[in-house]
């Protein structure tokens, strides 16, 4: 079963995710979800893979996490996910999908995990 990345080139983090994969022999269908960003509904999906809430997926400390006002504990996941499909910085990076299961890459050795099949 193919491996999907959500990857993000300018991150080192994401680059070695990618790295640990590529040395195991596997290439990846990467995902530049800066460019291709997914959905709301695509969102609420990894993070139902990944058993996080929202703001576990969220890179706060981004200028647009506090200009929005995203800290606000009265925001809904509805419109926590909303604002990730609209502002895709602030999904935290690497993402690695393999079939119903997903893992965050932090640590990027993370990623390995989806290999245990």
């Amino acid at each position: 079963m193919p491996i999907q990345l959500f990857h993000n080139p300018r991150c080192s983090k994401s680059r070695e995710a990618l790295a640990l994969l590529r040395e195991r022999g596997v290439q990846p269908e990467i995902v530049e979800y800066l460019k291709q960003p997914p959905t709301a509904a695509q969102i609420d999906r990894l993070l139902t893979q990944l058993g996080l809430e929202p703001r576990q997926l969220m890179r706060r400390g981004e200028a647009v996490y506090r200009e929005l006002g995203l800290d606000d504990p009265g925001l809904t996941r509805a419109a926590l996910t909303a604002a990730m499909a609209d502002n895709p910085i602030l999904i935290e990076r690497p993402i690695a999908v393999r079939g119903e299961r997903a893992v965050l890459g932090r640590p990027p050795e993370k990623v390995l995990a989806l290999l245990d099949d």
